[in-house]
């Protein structure tokens, strides 16, 4: 028999924390345009990473990272991850992907929506490799501000 999932919250808190920790250094300051593009090279192709400000509160902020391939294909659909960032608890963690609803902490497998159990982590882990990807081998673009 399969035991059930039980989400390691401690290596869960330290994912988020890092990863918050690589947003500081990625994301614009304040008072600068909420957005901030890196072009990457991932597996021989070129993926552009938007991070756009979504939302600003005093102890939260929402963060949407997008990932255009290059060339832009109508048939392919960019990933987008919507992103949390508590700053007084310095931890920064995926809240929902694209058009879905807020994701659980554990799923019951198999579910409708083919969620694995832990969705969460693995989301979490995937937000952390793209920043890390571009805080090593990003090229940040000069974003044109509107006149």
């Amino acid at each position: 028999m399969k035991r059930k999932y039980v989400p390691d919250l401690t290596r869960q808190m330290a994912v988020c924390q890092a990863n918050y920790a690589r947003l500081q250094k990625l994301l614009p300051k304040a008072g600068e345009h909420p957005v901030r593009e890196f072009r990457v090279v991932w597996h021989q192709k070129h993926v552009l990473v938007r991070l756009h400000i979504d939302e600003e509160f005093r102890y939260t902020s929402s963060v949407v990272m997008t990932h255009i391939h290059e060339p832009y294909s109508p048939w392919l659909e960019s990933p987008q991850l919507v992103i949390r960032l508590y700053h007084d608890a310095l931890m920064a963690e995926v809240i929902c992907a694209r058009r879905r609803k807020q994701l659980s902490g554990v799923y019951g497998y198999p579910n409708r929506n083919m969620h694995q159990p832990d969705e969460k982590i693995q989301l979490n882990l995937f937000l952390g490799e793209w920043l890390n990807q571009c805080l090593n081998h990003g090229h940040q673009l000069e974003v044109a501000l509107p006149e």
